[in-house]
């Protein structure tokens, strides 16, 4: 396995072992599906995740991304979760959700904030 790829993998399942810790029992890593793909972590309902591991960003490519893969898995929402630079696997939650705002708007309608 490459190294970018042990780099993606570790990002991946820090993420999910997160989400459990959070209560998110149903997020599992999802495998690649080539053009199909449906985002890297799913099981959370009409929510597909992209995970970012990289030294530097490239936001608008990975919000490109992730509204391919919303379409691809018919999901309402979709964010890239970044990892920052210098913030480690164990501190999931300083990292970034990124995400459109008309989805964080349609987020926030669906859970009635």
């Amino acid at each position: 396995m490459s190294k970018a790829r042990q780099k993606g993998t570790a990002a991946e399942t820090a993420v999910v072992k997160y989400l459990r810790q959070c209560g998110w029992l149903d997020a599992d890593r999802h495998p690649l599906r080539g053009q199909a793909d449906q985002g890297d972590i799913r099981g959370i309902s009409n929510m597909v995740l992209e995970v970012k591991n990289h030294r530097t960003y490239s936001i608008p490519a990975w919000m490109r991304e992730v509204e391919a893969e919303k379409e691809n898995a018919d999901a309402r929402f979709g964010a890239a979760i970044i990892k920052p630079n210098g913030v480690g696997l164990t501190s999931v939650g300083q990292w970034w959700a990124v995400m459109s705002v008309e989805d964080f708007a349609k987020l926030c309608a669906r859970a009635k904030l």
